[in-house]
């Protein structure tokens, strides 16, 4: 389960930097294929999350893994059901913002738990996102 956990991790990093970059350069059709990519890590994270259960993982790893599913649903309700623009909306987009964030910081901590030399590599494909953050809002 870990390395299915860790990869899907790094894929979303990766993913939702495509995202920050693919919006900045009104790039469409790679911003869906990103964003689908995103979305679809609700299948491998839902199979860690099943499987941790079953190996009667601790408790803050469920919690984790609960809150990153939470994040990859609401981003599929928002973006992909309901298409609202959300995050013309302050009120929506602050919490959704703090959600992402947990969920990211959730993949940090799992990883860092189960590998301290994977849990760096996460920690670079998320700087990665950062900056391709910083980027999509630079001029």
């Amino acid at each position: 389960m870990d390395i299915i956990f860790i990869l899907s991790s790094i894929i979303f990093n990766l993913s939702v930097s495509i995202v920050y970059i693919a919006t900045k350069l009104d790039k469409m059709g790679l911003l869906r294929i990103a964003g689908a990519i995103v979305i679809l890590l609700i299948i491998p994270f839902t199979i860690t999350l099943i499987g941790y259960i079953k190996e009667k993982e601790e408790m803050k790893i469920i919690i984790s893994l609960v809150i990153i599913l939470f994040y990859l649903l609401l981003e599929l309700l928002l973006d992909y059901i309901l298409l609202i623009q959300f995050r013309d909306i302050l009120a929506f987009h602050i919490p959704y913002i703090i959600v992402f964030y947990a969920a990211a910081f959730c993949m940090l901590g799992v990883t860092f738990d189960k590998n301290r030399k994977m849990g760096f590599v996460v920690l670079t494909t998320f700087g990665i996102l950062i900056g391709c953050l910083v980027y999509m809002y630079l001029g």
